[in-house]
């Protein structure tokens, strides 16, 4: 099966989140960067990255943040 080729954009997006770590980066952070939904959602269609609901706990109080995370398929993606 070929990977998928990547837009200049997408490759900026996952070489970001290969260099995030492990745990990947907050949706609010990957806002922060100027990137939108529609890019994020075909990126999770495609199976280059996924999202991931995680509760943590800050100043005290339980917030709900969704973390956004590079697949394997995404790092052979990029490799390419």
């Amino acid at each position: 099966m070929t990977e998928p080729r990547l837009s200049a954009e997408q490759r900026r997006v996952l070489r970001l989140l290969s260099e995030a770590g492990p745990r990947g980066i907050t949706e609010t952070l990957w806002a922060a960067h100027g990137l939108n939904g529609e890019l994020l959602f075909g990126l999770v269609l495609a199976g280059l990255t996924t999202m991931a609901g995680e509760t943590v706990r800050a100043a005290g109080s339980a917030i709900e943040v969704v973390l956004v995370q590079i697949t394997d398929a995404g790092r052979r993606a990029l490799e390419g």
